[in-house]
């Protein structure tokens, strides 16, 4: 939902009428929710619920409270790994080596060789379904050289990301001092991960596997994948002192939610946390689209420019966050003028939508020019009258 959406929009503004009644848009990192918090029992030190488009938070609980984070750490593993696959950098088929460092990790693990080799694909297999310790730290050292080098590449990419209750000192995510995270930056990972990189649900949503043609047998440590309708991520996590851990995602009829939980007692009560969570949110809110509207021109016209008309560009989030039931009307304010002056610069601003529930202001979203109108000048209007004197 793009730039058809707006250009629907606009049809009904310019007309003078305002469309539709109530909706929520994407909130600014930082934001609070327009949604009252639930009292929800979950069983863990820490949890968040959040919408992974918007990252608007549903549910929360000691979320920014430090604490060891077990194998979700793979989480920005995953993430630096599948940013080097996008930029070219490596490749699924690229052979992944192992180290004598890659060996020695304990936990779970699909007891790599030194000198052994495996895909940077069945690497990825290994630490998404089984969570393997010695695939996840071969790959740190066949992206970052070593995995201290590639530490160092997560704790600035956390830097990046604004996670900063979140510090790395390993790839994999075994206890070890000044290694720890939040409820609410783990969230904000997942949401990087998955907004940026879905295609790791490709990984994340295999239920059995094999490795070394079938000698060695993967089974997904996500056993909501099997319990849990719209289940389709993220990563599991178990360690003495991070307790059991989970980043769930999942997605029904267009809502994308994930729920993250630290530091439960039991695998039953992690599971039992992320439930809880998930079947509020999918309970109570939903996600909407703008309706239809009729077809309107994808210009403005302008004056003392070289060019006649600017097109104009628009952009909409795919869908909005409501509660239940808010999305079978919409209200939307659109602020544009009849026509520009030039010069106009490409990604100029020209005019806002604005969404509205009720008298609440949701979200503010700009029109722009998609292309460049330069300012006419003495010898482009001689130009102007060269040519209409010709055609006349």
């Amino acid at each position: 939902m793009k730039h058809t959406i707006f250009t629907k929009i606009l049809a009904f503004t310019l007309a003078g009428a305002a469309l539709c009644s109530g909706l929520c848009s994407p909130l600014a990192d930082g934001e609070e929710s327009r949604f009252a918090m639930p009292s929800l029992e979950v069983p863990c030190r820490a949890a968040i619920l959040v919408e992974q488009t918007s990252g608007t938070v549903l549910f929360e609980k000691e979320a920014d409270t430090p604490m060891p984070m077990a194998s979700i750490t793979k989480v920005m593993t995953l993430l630096l790994t599948f940013e080097a696959l996008e930029a070219g950098k490596v490749s699924l088929e690229d052979i992944v080596p192992v180290s004598e460092h890659a060996y020695d990790m304990g936990g779970s693990q699909i007891w790599l060789e030194p000198g052994e080799q495996m895909t940077l694909d069945e690497m990825l297999r290994a630490i998404c379904v089984s969570s393997a310790n010695d695939a996840a730290v071969a790959v740190a050292e066949f992206i970052g050289g070593s995995e201290g080098a590639f530490v160092e590449m997560m704790n600035n990419k956390a830097a990046q990301l604004g996670l900063a209750n979140t510090h790395f000192e390993n790839a994999c995510g075994l206890d070890t001092d000044n290694h720890y995270s939040t409820a609410r930056d783990i969230a904000q990972l997942s949401r990087e991960m998955l907004n940026n990189h879905p295609e790791v649900t490709n990984y994340t949503t295999i239920w059995m596997d094999s490795l070394r043609g079938g000698q060695t047998q993967l089974i997904n440590t996500n056993k909501l994948l099997k319990r849990y309708q719209g289940i389709n991520g993220l990563k599991t996590g178990t360690t003495s002192g991070a307790g059991v851990c989970i980043s769930a995602s999942a997605e029904r009829d267009g809502l994308k939610l994930i729920a993250v939980v630290l530091g439960s007692p039991s695998s039953e009560d992690r599971f039992t946390s992320a439930i809880t969570m998930l079947d509020y949110g999918f309970a109570n809110f939903e996600a909407a689209d703008l309706p239809e509207a009729p077809d309107v021109p994808q210009t403005l016209s302008v004056s003392r420019g070289e060019e006649e008309q600017v097109q104009l560009s628009y952009s909409l989030p795919d869908s909005f966050l409501l509660a239940k039931g808010e999305g079978a009307g919409l209200t939307c304010q659109v602020q544009l003028p009849q026509s520009l002056e030039a010069p106009l610069e490409e990604g100029q601003s020209v005019g806002t939508v604005q969404v509205y529930t009720g008298e609440t202001l949701l979200g503010e979203y700009p029109i722009l020019c998609a292309n460049s109108v330069k300012k006419r000048d003495i010898s482009t209007g001689l130009r102007w009258l060269w040519q209409a004197a010709k055609t006349g």
